[in-house]
């Protein structure tokens, strides 16, 4: 059996041993920092900046606009692909790189001459650090339905930064301003 000061001395050994764990937990839990959920937000704004009044009926050449907005919150920088598109035919794309917290907005305004209902699809693609942007699934959606009236023939007037080349969509006429910070 061990004597009284052998087990004192143990016992002291290991309580210096838990103290000094026990600091250097604490020290690297407050050094490190917390990495959160990774997301990005995508929303679009109506009238004022506002979640509300979005342009929902437009009359022939009346024009409705929205404000795009696209958040970083990945942890990482991220470039996204931006597109609009109504019955599959893209009106309005742009690229952009953000970097994490980093916040985008751009006003995206359209108009229409063919009546009808017609729903305008906003898609978001993002770009994975070893791959390119995936096209097939876009990574956020968002839509609006608008009600065109009068008018029998669809010309959409979108602001954009890119023009698309395809010939499905040459039909469409489009400008977007300068977006602060770019």
């Amino acid at each position: 059996m061990l004597d009284a000061k052998t087990l004192d001395k143990i016992l002291t050994v290991i309580l210096i041993i838990a103290i000094i764990t026990a600091a250097a937990l604490t020290i690297y839990v407050i050094i490190t920092p917390k990495k959160g959920e990774e997301f990005t937000e995508f929303y679009i704004l109506g009238e004022g900046g506002n979640a509300s009044n979005y342009p929902s009926n437009l009359s022939a050449g009346e024009e409705g606009t929205v404000i795009v907005g696209v958040v970083n919150h990945e942890y990482e920088p991220v470039t996204y692909l931006f597109r609009a598109e109504i019955e599959n035919k893209t009106i309005g794309e742009r690229e952009m790189q953000l970097a994490h917290n980093e916040t985008v907005e751009f006003p995206f305004t359209f108009s229409g001459s063919e009546k009808g209902k017609k729903k305008l699809e906003f898609l978001l693609f993002k770009q994975n650090q070893s791959e390119s942007i995936n096209l097939t699934t876009p990574y956020r959606e968002l839509h609006l339905w608008i009600d065109f009236r009068f008018g029998n023939t669809m010309k959409m007037n979108v602001n954009r930064m890119d023009m698309p080349t395809s010939s499905e969509t040459n039909a469409y006429e489009s400008s977007i301003p300068p977006v602060k910070g770019e």
